[in-house]
């Protein structure tokens, strides 16, 4: 993403997990992302938020450090990180609260374009009896995303 990127990142040598300190008026905070495994072998759930002290996420803290736009680029480049290791593999990720995935809808309609010259990216939509994935169109209300790279 064209936006400015924490760029001192901590990563663990199965590259699974990132750690970044976010710098705003409201201080240095700690950030994780975490990449999990899921029942299905093909997709990784990305997990993001502040570092507790116990090592986990909480992925509710609303710190408005104003650094929103920063931290999103962030993640993106940790994208990057991951799919040089993992290649073949898609990665869901979804917001701990409708306002959160809406927010990640929003970045990705405002980077779009940049975005999916690197990524294919899927929407999520509850059908009747199961889950829909369908390329990602904008003003959709989806449950998650999946993304991947493009493959050449």
């Amino acid at each position: 993403m064209k936006h400015e990127k924490y760029t001192d990142l901590i990563v663990t040598s199965d590259y699974l997990e990132y750690e970044f300190t976010s710098n705003g008026p409201n201080g240095e905070i700690l950030k994780i992302i975490q990449f999990t495994p899921t029942q299905d072998e093909a997709i990784i759930n990305l997990a993001f938020g502040n570092k507790k002290d116990d090592g986990s996420i909480d992925d509710l803290a609303r710190d408005d450090n104003k650094d929103r736009n920063k931290i999103l680029a962030t993640v993106v480049s940790v994208l990057f990180i991951f799919f040089e290791e993992y290649p073949d593999k898609w990665v869901f990720f979804a917001g701990s609260t409708p306002e959160r995935t809406r927010l990640y809808r929003m970045a990705i309609t405002l980077n779009y374009e940049e975005l999916i010259i690197d990524f294919e990216i899927v929407g999520l939509l509850k059908g009747v009896n199961a889950i829909l994935d369908v390329p990602f169109k904008k003003g959709i209300d989806f449950l998650g995303f999946l993304v991947r790279p493009k493959k050449a």
